[in-house]
């Protein structure tokens, strides 16, 4: 039995990058040798096992065959004989497919490490097709690692599984998945001009228009360090709502994601006039976007409509005060004090009106 670290830890450590997690191939053994050393089993499709005290995962060498169309459509096998080369073929890319020894050596078979020095991705072996989950992934590294480009023999193999409708059987979980993980990385902007270069966005997201302006703001999102429902905001600003909800509901976008995307679109031109706005108008933007309720989401919005303005967008401060004054407002001794109850909404929004016009310095002439 031997042990070698793989995949990402290795790729990381030769990159100067923290390492988040590492990965174990087990060469030579059984599941019963896995059991006997104390290791517990948790892999269904494949044996998984995790280090008596550790916990980390460590999975037995396996070779794969492709039997049905999408990611899940394989069949594993796992033999002691199955050699430390053979795992690693099935893997995606080369910088993904440098496995090391307890001693430090390197097993490098498929050139990883001169594809690590000279920044490309390139694919391990023509198996690469077979799983289009790989697209998404090679897309997110983009977005993660700097100057990395794409080996044209494998952009081509991706226009090919495009063509050939391999990104069609993604289930929507998936793609959200890597997408929303890209989205996070510092350069999404690189995610987004790979997939569309090689023809998967269109499928994936055919809604949405890519243009210089956008992959501008998405990565300005990144820089600022904003949260994924605000960088998902601002990949959708220039989309429609009705469309925002067509993608969000394909893609099981999360809900949280989904609202602050439609807001932003359809509240756009009212913040964008918010200087010149009435107190009146002012609190039926903050009712309209639920900001009594859900402040920070507002804020949200104001954080991805701040996006390409740069500096220049005191909307945000004056917006966020004139917000504050109004919530100030105790709402619920004024619907106490109201003899009529159906008069409670209008006098808490009166309330709230002058609250702004005080705090904002509004004169009560002011017109839309």
């Amino acid at each position: 039995m031997k042990i070698y670290t793989v995949g990402g830890a290795v790729r990381d450590q030769l990159l100067g990058l923290p390492i988040k997690d590492r990965d174990y191939v087990v060469v030579g053994a059984t599941p019963d040798d896995m059991l006997r050393k104390g290791f517990r089993p948790v892999g269904k499709d494949f044996p998984v096992f995790l280090h008596p005290k550790t916990q980390e995962e460590y999975a037995l060498a396996r070779t794969e065959r492709k039997t049905a169309p999408g990611y899940r459509g394989f069949v594993f096998h796992t033999a002691p004989d199955v050699t430390l080369e053979e795992d690693l073929v099935r893997r995606d890319l080369t910088i993904n497919a440098i496995a090391q020894a307890d001693d430090g050596s390197l097993s490098d078979p498929f050139g990883g490490v001169a594809d690590i020095q000279n920044k490309v991705f390139r694919h391990v072996s023509e198996a690469f097709a077979e799983d289009p989950v790989r697209i998404l992934r090679l897309a997110r590294f983009a977005a993660r690692f700097d100057g990395f480009t794409v080996a044209p023999a494998t952009m081509e193999l991706m226009r090919s599984m495009v063509a050939g409708g391999e990104v069609d059987a993604l289930v929507a979980e998936r793609v959200w998945q890597e997408v929303a993980k890209g989205l996070l990385e510092a350069h999404p902007s690189r995610m987004l001009m790979v997939l569309q270069e090689c023809g998967a966005l269109v499928r994936i997201m055919p809604e949405l228009p890519i243009d210089a302006r956008l992959l501008q703001v998405i990565d300005e999102a990144a820089v600022r360090g904003l949260d994924l429902p605000v960088r998902f905001a601002v990949l959708m600003r220039e989309v429609d709502t009705s469309l925002i909800d067509q993608i969000s509901l394909r893609l099981r976008v999360p809900n949280e994601c989904r609202e602050l995307a439609v807001m932003v679109a359809r509240e756009a031109d009212a913040v964008g006039m918010a200087l010149n706005l009435p107190a009146e108008k002012l609190v039926s933007l903050f009712e309209r976007c639920d900001g009594f309720r859900k402040p920070q989401r507002f804020s949200q919005m104001l954080q991805s409509l701040q996006c390409g303005a740069g500096d220049d967008f005191p909307q945000a401060t004056f917006l966020q005060a004139g917000l504050d004054a109004a919530r100030a407002v105790d709402a619920g001794a004024l619907a106490q004090g109201c003899a009529d109850p159906k008069s409670i909404p209008a006098v808490i929004h009166a309330a709230r009106v002058a609250a702004v016009k005080t705090r904002l310095g509004l004169a009560d002439g002011r017109s839309a």
